[in-house]
């Protein structure tokens, strides 16, 4: 039905055009360009500014079936580094970067589908549901750009997000709220080899913490990872300041909430044990979801996997997405895997296969 050409020759296209995080400006012409070539009535926003970045998010309409309900399909722009002069290899079927560069499956691939979806619908002349494509900014670096949306100019409370590693046929139907912890240590500096009794060591402090700290794998459902220890200065000072950057990651509210708490009193411990100051901010990065397989949302996907020759299955994630602040906006979203392998590594890669049936599936999705 779909041309395995086309397919990869859009995907490389988009994958060549770099759009590292707060630099998807010339990926984001380029879709403006594309959609509209589809016919989308296509608006922007000002999140760039907000973000960072030197574009904004995509909201495109696609008017259809009236007698239908819309649908939102969401993906985001930017990759992680690196991902400029992104060279493609297919091998076997297997489509990857020369080996110095992420691909950028993530999130291409979800784009691509919409994409050729959209464009296999207008060419046919197909009956379809009124369709409204929203494509972030600065996914990766925080979800900034789905936090940033004008939620007012979409036009439906389903939505469906195009974001997942794994094969097609994966629905991710919970995910992780996750807090992110920073916290600033100040000591004093004395000399090191002369009076250090003098001095008090931000990273004595910091250290004394982090081990007292129950961290990694807490459970089933919670995470907890210090990520950034930073104090540069000289070996010959007492170290003055320190930083040290964490986070925690559940399924549960009240387990974030408790794993957040005891973090927090390490820390606090420690300062006063070694007669430092210390300032914390905690900061609610985005809030969890979770779906039933008997729900509506879930169901209309299972159907459309299974009318493709593909068998769906559910799972839950460990990380975030930008179906994690769409529910928190009252819209119902769920995450699709896309295929991709190996994402944020420059081993990543994506089955053509795969790419074909995620565009079957989207096409199915959009048509009655």
């Amino acid at each position: 039905m779909f041309n395995e050409q086309e397919i990869v020759g859009r995907f490389t296209e988009y994958v060549k055009t770099a759009s590292e995080t707060g630099c998807e400006g010339e990926f984001y012409e380029r879709l403006i360009d594309d959609l509209e070539k589809l016919g989308a009535a296509v608006t922007v926003d000002d999140a760039g500014e907000k973000c960072g970045s030197n574009a904004n998010n995509i909201y495109a309409w696609f008017e259809g079936d009236e007698s239908i309900k819309p649908l939102i399909f969401s993906c985001h722009m930017d990759t992680v580094k690196p991902g400029k002069d992104i060279e493609t290899i297919i091998e076997d079927g297997m489509i990857k970067s020369k080996g110095d560069t992420i691909l950028g499956s993530d999130d291409k691939s979800g784009i691509t589908a919409i994409m050729e979806a959209m464009k296999a619908v207008k060419d046919k002349d197909e009956n379809h549901r009124p369709i409204q494509i929203i494509f972030t900014i600065s996914e990766e670096g925080g979800l900034k750009g789905s936090k940033n949306l004008d939620f007012k100019r979409l036009v439906s409370d389903r939505c469906y997000v195009f974001d997942s590693s794994g094969p097609v046929g994966k629905i991710i139907v919970q995910a992780p709220a996750q807090n992110k912890i920073t916290a600033t240590i100040k000591g004093k500096p004395a000399h090191a080899g002369i009076a250090p009794e003098k001095g008090v060591s931000a990273i004595m402090a910091g250290s004394d913490a982090i081990s007292n700290m129950r961290l990694l794998r807490i459970d089933e459902e919670t995470t907890a990872n210090i990520g950034t220890f930073e104090a540069v200065g000289a070996t010959n000072i007492v170290s003055p300041k320190a930083r040290i950057i964490g986070e925690v990651r559940s399924l549960d509210r009240e387990k974030i909430a408790v794993q957040t708490e005891h973090m927090e009193k390490c820390f606090r411990e420690s300062a006063e044990k070694h007669g430092a100051e210390i300032e914390i901010e905690i900061e609610e990065m985005y809030d969890p979801y979770k779906f039933g397989d008997d729900e509506d949302n879930v169901i209309f996907v299972m159907e459309k996997l299974r009318s493709i020759g593909v068998d769906p299955y559910t799972a839950s994630s460990g990380g975030g997405s930008d179906a994690n602040v769409f529910n928190s906006k009252g819209i119902k979203a769920i995450n699709i895997a896309c295929g991709v392998n190996n994402a944020h590594t420059t081993d990543e890669c994506i089955k053509v296969d795969e790419l074909v049936k995620l565009t079957e599936l989207v096409y199915g999705m959009i048509t009655v």
